[in-house]
């Protein structure tokens, strides 16, 4: 049976040097790494990733927690983050769990006794008990911010302040924002952001809270056709999808007649010949990001001063010319 020394050996280094090649790569010069690996390889030496895992006090595991596998939203982001904990040697799962709900924070906490750390999506758990769970293990927040908590998150307040901008200059003064789950963080901070934009030129009026689903937007057609606003932003893209057919569908020559916003793109984007403005949520970057500073932790340990990193979020304009945008702003 090749052993680490046999590995060590073949190489020309010790035996330490070897285990740290093979498990803390990043702690050794690359030809010295490289030099162990190629030993490793030509012996046909396989890392037991169990019994390094059990000697480390750790698992090689994390979780990628999500509130839902309905909304498409989080779908780049779980793709993103995967591909980092790879990249980080470890192995990522998938938790979907609100985290809203003694039971959810139960199942949680039990969780984090089987992993190392979390990557978590979670726009309605309590932050006192987000701040619980990172005293367990590393956790890394997505579109949340709580105070000593890493986070990473899309944007979209400030790309929906200026989205607003351009409906104002587009002459409209009257606008609704279809609002996200109850309880989100972000809708909070999406809403804000355009009231913000708005000030006293624009009248703002609110419907929801909504699921983020087709059916939602579907739901409230008859209730904005009747109104007398002419511009609509949406929390999510399948809220604003749901709403356009509907209001097709109930008076097919009205096409055009309401202008259509979604603070993102991610079930607008295949369909984006639809007279729907969107912004272009980089969700994979955002798992990515989230899942990479999870890994720094692991290898390096809790940061005292706990990074907060926002993704820009640019404006896919919609090509019906429906909103006037400035031409620095304009897409090319």
């Amino acid at each position: 049976m090749i052993t680490l020394a046999d590995v060590a050996a073949k190489a020309g280094v010790s035996k330490a040097t070897a285990s740290r090649a093979l498990n803390q790569p990043q702690l050794l010069a690359p030809e010295t790494r490289d030099r162990v690996i190629a030993a490793a390889s030509a012996l046909g030496f396989s890392v037991n990733r169990a019994a390094r895992a059990l000697a480390k006090g750790s698992t090689g595991i994390v979780s990628i927690v999500v509130p839902t596998l309905e909304n498409t939203f989080f779908t780049p982001i779980i793709k993103g983050a995967q591909r980092a904990a790879e990249e980080g040697d470890l192995h990522a799962t998938i938790t979907v769990l609100a985290g809203d709900t003694e039971a959810d924070q139960s199942r949680l906490m039990w969780l984090a006794e089987q992993v190392d750390g979390f990557v978590l999506a979670s726009p309605r758990a309590p932050g006192a008990f987000l701040k619980q769970l990172a005293q367990r293990k590393p956790l890394v927040t997505i579109d949340r911010q709580v105070e000593g908590i890493p986070s990473v998150i899309a944007d979209t307040p400030r790309s929906l302040g200026e989205l607003v901008s351009g409906l104002m200059a587009a002459g409209h003064r009257r606008l609704t924002y279809v609002g996200g789950p109850e309880g989100s963080w972000m809708d909070q901070r999406r809403l804000k952001a355009i009231q913000t934009a708005a000030g006293e030129g624009c009248a703002v009026s609110v419907i929801g809270p909504l699921p983020p689903a087709f059916a939602s937007g579907a739901s409230i057609a008859r209730e904005i056709a009747d109104s007398e606003t002419k511009a609509v932003v949406a929390y999510a893209s399948e809220i604003a999808l749901g709403l356009y057919f509907e209001l097709q569908r109930l008076d097919p020559s009205s096409r055009g007649a309401i202008t259509m916003a979604s603070a993102d793109d991610l079930a607008v984007g295949p369909l984006a010949g639809l007279d729907i403005t969107a912004l272009q949520v980089d969700g994979d970057a955002v798992g990515e990001s989230a899942m990479a500073t999870l890994v720094k932790m692991l290898r390096n340990g809790q940061d005292t001063s706990p990074l907060r990193r926002r993704v820009p979020v640019p404006i896919r304009w919609a090509s019906n010319g429906a909103i006037n945008v400035p031409a620095s702003a304009a897409p090319p």
